[in-house]
């Protein structure tokens, strides 16, 4: 289990968010008792909010959640990243959270009877091949991830890109026998850029964020396995109003932003 403790920074949102906030009480001042619930309109949220979040929403995560800690001063943000899989059996087993973020809507499903209304779609990714820097295995395919020698590490099956990667080898036709199936995506990210691995097979996201310590190599068949990230409360949560504005944030303008800016596709 990884926790991550936002910090406060970019106190300047605080006074936007306010003016918003403001705006949008006066919008709805006709009495309508639905105004929807979004961070500007959550203004008193305070205390500690816990995320459970997938692996590969590390970096926009964190950056969120110094954002949301400077636009709601008294809020703290902790986050849990891990494999979707590993976050839906933590939270099973009694983890206490409130918000959870999937990295497919199959893992999302599994926990339904633990979240709080209905799940929001906010970003979307796509798979791709990453090799140490300067393609040593000369790997320009998919299907040269099965060729003999070629030391390949997927995610197991039961985490998303693991699941993308199997619907992948079934549309292709091309079976892979990795040397290792990780429980997350950082896992296998973590093996190529260590040296351990030929290639591995992470999202577009981490690739963009490994920067010069992996080369990319993009192929066309991860079209037809795009993974859509759902967002949504939890029903155990101890606040409710804070887990609802981090929500709203990501799924808002602001969030959308970030997620953009790092290589996620809108869902």
């Amino acid at each position: 289990m990884t926790l991550v403790r936002g910090r406060r920074t970019l106190a300047t949102l605080f006074a936007g968010a306010t003016a918003v906030a403001l705006i949008a009480g006066c919008s709805n001042s006709s009495g309508d008792d639905t105004a929807p619930t979004t961070a500007a309109t959550s203004g008193a949220a305070t205390g500690d909010v816990t995320v459970f979040a997938a692996a590969s929403l590390k970096s926009t995560f964190t950056e969120l959640g110094e954002m949301f800690e400077a636009a709601h001063p008294g809020t703290s943000v902790t986050f849990n990243f891990a494999g979707s899989s590993d976050l839906v059996a933590q939270l099973q087993q009694g983890a206490p959270a409130d918000v959870f973020a999937s990295a497919d809507t199959n893992n999302m499903t599994k926990a339904q009877d633990l979240v709080a209304g209905t799940p929001v779609n906010f970003a979307t990714n796509t798979l791709t091949i990453v090799t140490p820097p300067g393609n040593p295995a000369h790997v320009t395919s998919f299907a040269d991830l099965a060729k003999p020698g070629v030391q390949v590490v997927v995610c197991a099956p039961q985490v998303p890109c693991g699941a993308a990667t199997e619907k992948i080898e079934k549309a292709t036709g091309v079976t892979l026998t990795p040397v290792s199936e990780e429980s997350s995506v950082t896992d296998v990210l973590g093996k190529v850029t260590s040296g351990q691995a030929d290639a591995g097979l992470v999202y577009v996201t981490d690739a963009t964020a490994a920067g010069d310590k992996v080369t990319a190599v993009p192929f066309p068949e991860s079209a037809g396995a795009v993974n859509t990230y759902p967002i949504a409360t939890l029903k155990a949560s101890d606040n409710p109003d804070a887990a609802t504005a981090f929500v709203a944030l990501v799924t808002g303008a602001e969030g959308q932003k970030v997620l953009s800016g790092a290589g996620f596709a809108a869902p």
